[in-house]
């Protein structure tokens, strides 16, 4: 095995993180990229990084295809595998690739890009390709890059919330979220919320009680997550983690300490505008390898 193969592991699984949003196919995409790149020619690898850099994201657009096609059958909505904020996954070229490019808000909006406009923005603005670089990896001409390029950035500009919290605020509006679920506090948790808020549900058909389809507005918003501690799957124990780079509520049964609700929160303006639950239990086995945390 050459020497150099593991040291990339990092960068690897960063990259094709953001442009899956799972943890387990990202590790299936750099493990399948480095039996491509070990069975190549020493006289084919002028840099490894680069060449496995590329092989890793067409690796992701060929897989991104068929996702969006299981994507139309999946059970309810699809989200992003969360991850502990600490994980290899979030090692990137920049502090914005570290903390923010791995927000559950942030994985939804690249969700609604192009594969290709995906692969662009990733690679340009968060791991500092240009686009000549891009254009060799997408087999698309500099220009042509750079066209996907403005339009992913626009859209993402969209979609960014206008007055994002502090990492202190955002924390601080966590603990009050948990505490009126704990409470029950139906009125505490409307006050929390903007009038237009969206909660999303990814329970993939294997969580009881978990909603289809998103919930909108504040009142029904409200009083689904006041439920949420007496649901079939309950009773759960709450306790705030550090999850994709920001602080969510986790929810574990109590009888076993297991994961079963990870609920991120995206807020503006110090209100949340939208409440993501991720209750699949095939996207919280990483979470819960290492329970302990």
């Amino acid at each position: 095995m050459r020497p150099d193969v593991e040291i990339h592991r990092r960068f690897l699984v960063a990259i094709a993180y953001r442009m899956l949003g799972s943890v387990a196919d990202a590790e299936d995409v750099v493990q399948d990229a480095y039996i491509r790149y070990l069975a190549m020619s020493e006289a084919e690898v002028e840099s490894p990084k680069a060449l496995l850099g590329t092989i890793v994201t067409r690796l992701c657009l060929n897989l991104l295809g068929s996702a969006r096609r299981r994507r139309e059958t999946y059970v309810g909505s699809w989200l992003p595998e969360p991850i502990w904020s600490e994980a290899d996954a979030l090692d990137a070229s920049s502090p914005l690739a570290r903390w923010q490019s791995v927000s559950v808000a942030f994985l939804v909006v690249l969700e609604q890009l192009s594969p290709l406009e995906r692969a662009v923005f990733v690679l340009h603005e968060l791991f500092d390709y240009d686009y000549a670089e891009i254009g060799q990896v997408v087999e698309r001409t500099p220009a042509a890059c750079r066209q996907l390029g403005c339009r992913a950035r626009e859209h993402l500009e969209r979609q960014r919330p206008r007055s994002p919290p502090t990492p202190e605020a955002h924390r601080e509006l966590v603990a009050r979220f948990a505490y009126s679920v704990g409470s029950g506090d139906l009125r505490g948790l409307v006050d929390l919320l903007a009038e237009d808020v969206v909660l999303d549900a990814d329970g993939g058909g294997r969580f009881p009680g978990a909603v289809l389809a998103p919930l909108r507005g504040r009142e029904a918003v409200a009083r689904f997550v006041a439920s949420t501690p007496r649901l079939p799957a309950g009773p759960f124990d709450g306790a705030i983690g550090d999850v994709n780079g920001e602080p969510a509520l986790l929810l574990r049964g109590r009888a076993d300490a297991v994961i079963r609700v990870v609920i991120a929160l995206e807020i503006d303006g110090g209100v949340v505008r939208a409440i993501r639950a991720m209750a699949n239990p095939e996207k919280l086995r990483w979470l819960n390898a290492s329970r302990d945390r």
